[in-house]
């Protein structure tokens, strides 16, 4: 028998990669969201952001974080503002139009599969708790 986590994972994975929803995404948008520009705009709808710090916020290098940016930049979706207590350092910020994408991108991302629904609530429930106990264990692993 294999391991139970090996297995759970296992099962998730299949899950997800079952429903994604790619394709979607990029119909919907125009444009597809890979290469870290999902997780910048996503990052972004909570406020503006220097580019060290939202490379930070998603985990890549700060020339990285530029082509994101520039790439987001193209699709109308963010802007570079002067920071307003440092001049030398730029701040990204969502356009009306990145916010609009988010929106989108939320709407497709977080409707779950019918799968999910056809569940009774009791499971539902426990699946619930389940997830919230692993996203804890790996936010406490993760330091």
């Amino acid at each position: 028998m294999s391991d139970p986590a090996d297995e759970a994972w296992a099962l998730m994975y299949r899950f997800v990669d079952a429903h994604g929803r790619r394709g979607e995404l990029a119909d919907a948008l125009g444009f597809r969201l890979g290469g870290g520009r999902g997780k910048a705009l996503l990052r972004l709808r909570q406020g503006p952001l220097t580019l060290s710090q939202l490379a930070q916020a998603v985990g890549a290098d700060a020339p990285y974080t530029t082509l994101i940016v520039d790439k987001l930049e193209a699709h109308g979706l963010v802007e570079r503002r002067p920071h307003p207590e440092d001049r030398r350092r730029k701040l990204v910020v969502l356009t009306d139009a990145g916010r609009h994408a988010v929106a989108t991108a939320e709407a497709i991302t977080l409707r779950p599969p019918p799968a999910l629904s056809s569940l009774p609530a009791r499971d539902l429930e426990q699946l619930t708790a389940l997830l919230g106990r692993v996203l804890e264990a790996d936010a406490a692993a993760a330091g």
